[in-house]
């Protein structure tokens, strides 16, 4: 399904259980660096976009451009692998949670690298990671995310050398994503969080699952299986950002 109509769908209420979290967006922001003009690529409804730089986003969903927020940065519609602006427009081009998403994610990397003259940055998610709890009701969930995600030395090989942060996510994470709610479950019964979660949209019906982790919540059975990681505040479940150098820098260096 192309993007543009799968958050056609999902995006409806995206904005209720998709917000930017505080910690997240200072991971991201330290990652940009002194960078001064930015492109925020597959931007959705304008998380993580930072309010110190002058930026444009690039969404290919007409929805999800409904949702920025007023007064916000101005968005094109547009897809990643043909971004429509010149070689080196911007000083750092950015794409959070999306590249997984695209037809041609090689491509899109190809483009993130063009339009930037300092930097990219990447967070997605690593498929070498194990998973977490939510595995033993929902497997087709991780096994979706292990065949849409590339891998980190896939993506290392479009992008060249690269830093590798990790992006541990905290237990009250306020950003909606998968691995958002991993000490709250019961967030997971809810339809509408899941329908925030575009993993979820690929999986088929999920309702024997959800009754069963229903239960299990009810009967303490989770509770007793997952008692370690009540008492952490964060946990690493393979978010990742990536750091590299764009084209443009490359050939002037050389």
């Amino acid at each position: 399904m192309p993007t543009s109509t799968l958050y056609d769908t999902l995006g409806q209420n995206y904005r209720r259980y998709r917000q930017p979290d505080p910690r997240i967006h200072d991971a991201i922001a330290h990652s940009l660096g002194d960078s001064r003009t930015l492109v925020n690529v597959g931007a959705g409804a304008g998380s993580y976009e930072p309010s110190d730089k002058l930026v444009v986003a690039v969404e290919p969903s007409r929805v999800m451009i409904r949702q920025r927020p007023q007064g916000g940065a101005p968005a094109v519609q547009a897809s990643a692998m043909a971004l429509p602006f010149r070689d080196g427009a911007f000083d750092a081009s950015l794409a959070v949670l999306t590249i997984h998403h695209w037809p041609d994610w090689q491509r899109g990397i190809q483009e993130l690298r063009r339009v930037a003259s300092e930097r990219v940055v990447i967070v997605t998610w690593d498929p070498a990671h194990s998973g977490f709890w939510l595995t033993d009701y929902f497997l087709d969930v991780l096994r979706a995310d292990r065949e849409s995600f590339p891998t980190l030395p896939q993506i290392g090989r479009e992008l060249g050398a690269m830093t590798v942060r990790n992006v541990p996510v905290p237990h009250d994470c306020s950003d909606g994503f998968l691995g958002a709610y991993w000490r709250r479950p019961e967030a997971f019964l809810s339809d509408g969080v899941r329908a925030a979660i575009s993993t979820f949209s690929k999986v088929g019906d999920v309702a024997e699952a959800v009754q069963r982790l229903r239960q299990d919540l009810q009967c303490g059975e989770w509770q007793r299986r997952n008692a370690g990681i009540m008492d952490l505040s964060e946990l690493d479940l393979g978010y990742r950002i990536l750091i590299g150098e764009p084209t443009i820098r490359r050939s002037t260096i050389a």
